[in-house]
């Protein structure tokens, strides 16, 4: 497996051109969704929402907010990261019955951990949230990215695009949600020469030390 996973991140580049025929594999496609089910995010939250975009015309509408970059329309499919605006009562509440449900556990064993909740979200300032939710979103990202690499699909982040238009263009705002993220996934097109390059990253030796 040590192998496997470091041959596929080798294998993986930010694609820039994609196989336009190729569409994405349903069980591929679930893999994803399993995976991004089961991404990490502080207190378990799971302040995200993910958009699979396989419309046409939707997808040729972003690609003018995303910088007219072409993998916008030939990828098999975009998935939009979204987070939520912010945490409210309601929201942090229905975590705790979640947990307290899933874990057959007694109101009062949840119970500190669900004053928790409030106390320390409810601290935080709006703005605060709203950054802190989006991050969440990061996670997710790599995630995703290693999972496609494992599954031999290609997958390219962007931030390079409008996110305040991408938002109203998907009535983000009404869903109590925003953009963080686009991410093509697909096959590489066999002309694109990104795939040949060698990766360029710092020695180890630099990003490492041990105190």
């Amino acid at each position: 497996m040590k192998d496997q996973l470091i041959q596929a991140l080798e294998w993986r580049y930010a694609t820039k051109k994609f196989d336009a025929t190729q569409q994405l594999d349903a069980n591929d496609k679930e893999t994803i969704e399993r995976v991004l089910q089961l991404t990490p995010t502080s207190y378990g939250l799971q302040p995200l929402h993910f958009i699979w975009i396989e419309d046409g015309a939707l997808r040729e509408q972003i690609k003018t907010l995303a910088w007219n970059q072409q993998q916008i329309v030939d990828a098999a499919s975009v998935l939009v990261l979204c987070a939520k605006n912010d945490l409210d009562t309601t929201y942090l509440d229905q975590h705790a019955d979640n947990m307290r449900d899933t874990r057959a556990m007694a109101e009062e064993q949840i119970k500190g951990f669900r004053n928790h909740l409030h106390t320390a979200i409810g601290q935080k300032a709006a703005a605060d949230i709203k950054s802190w939710n989006g991050k969440q979103a990061y996670i997710a990202l790599g995630q995703l990215l290693t999972a496609c690499a494992l599954l031999e699909l290609d997958a390219t982040p962007m931030e390079g695009f409008d996110p305040a238009a991408l938002d109203q263009l998907l009535d983000l705002h009404a869903q109590g949600l925003h953009s963080v993220l686009l991410c093509p996934i697909g096959k590489r097109a066999a002309d694109d020469h990104y795939q040949t390059l060698k990766k360029v990253r710092r020695p180890k030796n630099l990003l490492f030390s041990t105190r």
